[in-house]
Protein backbone atom coordinates (compact mmCIF):
# COMPACT_ATOMS: atom_id res chain seq x y z
CA UNK A 1 0.00 0.00 0.00
CA UNK A 2 1.21 3.34 -0.72
CA UNK A 3 1.12 6.19 1.70
CA UNK A 4 2.13 9.74 1.59
CA UNK A 5 4.75 10.83 3.54
CA UNK A 6 2.57 13.01 6.12
CA UNK A 7 -0.01 9.88 5.75
CA UNK A 8 2.71 7.29 7.17
CA UNK A 9 3.85 9.91 9.88
CA UNK A 10 0.14 10.17 11.25
CA UNK A 11 -0.56 6.71 11.33
CA UNK A 12 2.59 5.95 12.76
CA UNK A 13 1.53 8.33 15.44
CA UNK A 14 -1.60 7.02 16.09
CA UNK A 15 -0.60 3.38 16.07
CA UNK A 16 2.58 4.55 18.73
CA UNK A 17 -0.32 5.41 20.85
CA UNK A 18 -2.57 2.99 19.75
CA UNK A 19 -5.72 2.80 22.61
CA UNK A 20 -5.00 6.68 23.93
CA UNK A 21 -7.73 9.20 21.95
CA UNK A 22 -5.49 11.97 19.82
CA UNK A 23 -6.46 15.59 19.74
CA UNK A 24 -6.46 17.27 16.35
CA UNK A 25 -4.20 19.53 17.95
CA UNK A 26 -1.45 16.90 18.86
CA UNK A 27 -1.76 15.61 15.26
CA UNK A 28 -0.79 18.84 14.26
CA UNK A 29 1.73 19.61 16.63
CA UNK A 30 3.37 16.40 15.39
CA UNK A 31 2.95 16.57 11.79
CA UNK A 32 3.88 20.58 11.24
CA UNK A 33 5.43 23.76 12.07
CA UNK A 34 4.33 26.29 14.56
CA UNK A 35 2.86 28.36 11.83
CA UNK A 36 0.65 25.84 10.47
CA UNK A 37 -3.23 26.74 10.16
CA UNK A 38 -4.85 25.11 13.17
CA UNK A 39 -8.90 25.62 11.56
CA UNK A 40 -7.44 23.95 8.49
CA UNK A 41 -9.07 20.59 7.45
CA UNK A 42 -6.16 18.93 6.53
CA UNK A 43 -6.00 16.54 8.98
CA UNK A 44 -9.79 15.05 8.41
CA UNK A 45 -8.34 14.82 4.98
CA UNK A 46 -5.40 12.27 5.58
CA UNK A 47 -7.83 10.61 8.08
CA UNK A 48 -10.18 10.08 5.29
CA UNK A 49 -7.27 8.66 2.76
CA UNK A 50 -6.50 6.45 5.36
CA UNK A 51 -9.72 5.00 5.97
CA UNK A 52 -10.19 4.69 2.22
CA UNK A 53 -6.51 2.93 2.02
CA UNK A 54 -7.12 0.79 5.36
CA UNK A 55 -10.78 0.32 5.79
CA UNK A 56 -13.04 2.53 7.67
CA UNK A 57 -13.15 0.51 11.19
CA UNK A 58 -9.43 0.73 11.82
CA UNK A 59 -8.80 4.16 12.86
CA UNK A 60 -12.35 5.60 14.93
CA UNK A 61 -13.34 9.10 15.48
CA UNK A 62 -13.91 10.37 19.50
CA UNK A 63 -16.47 12.99 18.87
CA UNK A 64 -15.40 16.59 20.18
CA UNK A 65 -11.66 14.59 21.11
CA UNK A 66 -10.45 13.90 18.34
CA UNK A 67 -9.36 10.17 16.93
CA UNK A 68 -8.56 6.97 18.26
CA UNK A 69 -6.32 3.64 16.65
CA UNK A 70 -6.83 0.45 18.28
CA UNK A 71 -9.76 -2.38 18.30
CA UNK A 72 -10.17 -3.87 21.49
CA UNK A 73 -8.27 -0.94 23.38
CA UNK A 74 -10.16 0.48 26.10
CA UNK A 75 -9.84 4.64 25.14
CA UNK A 76 -7.92 6.89 27.63
CA UNK A 77 -8.18 10.69 27.06
CA UNK A 78 -5.21 12.28 26.28
CA UNK A 79 -2.93 14.44 29.07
Amino acid sequence: MKLTSHEYRLLSYLMHHAGRIISRSEIVEHLYEQDFDRDSNTIDVFISRLRKKLGVDIIKTARGLGFLVGVNAEPQASR
